[in-house]
């Protein structure tokens, strides 16, 4: 019988930032801190036609990947894109989507 192979770091990495991508409300979060130097949470809230709550839990998913940045400037959170992780994303899924070539697929 053939030994499982754990996931590599990269595969773990590129999985990551794929589910923090995977809401459209968090796409729209990333267009919306991409236009500006860096944005509060009300800002963002306006934006989106969801409750605060959720807007909450949203950026909480693209922080926990590592995709934004939030600091706190009481009473207020300021939030950015981080640009480093950003730039670590991009490279990944660029690898991937050329890894992958469907001309060399079976169906």
């Amino acid at each position: 019988m053939k030994d499982k192979r754990d996931y590599t770091l990269e595969q773990e990495q590129i999985a990551r930032y794929a589910k923090a991508l995977g809401h459209p409300a968090r796409i729209c979060i990333l267009n919306f801190l991409a236009s500006q130097d860096n944005c509060f949470f009300g800002d963002i809230h306006e934006v989106l036609p969801i409750a605060k709550a959720t807007v909450s839990q949203h950026l909480s998913e693209l922080k926990d990947a590592g995709l934004i940045k939030g600091e706190i400037e009481s009473p207020k959170v300021r939030y950015c894109i981080d640009k480093e992780n950003w730039e670590i994303a991009k490279q990944l899924m660029n690898k991937l989507f050329n890894s992958i070539n469907p001309k060399e697929m079976c169906c």
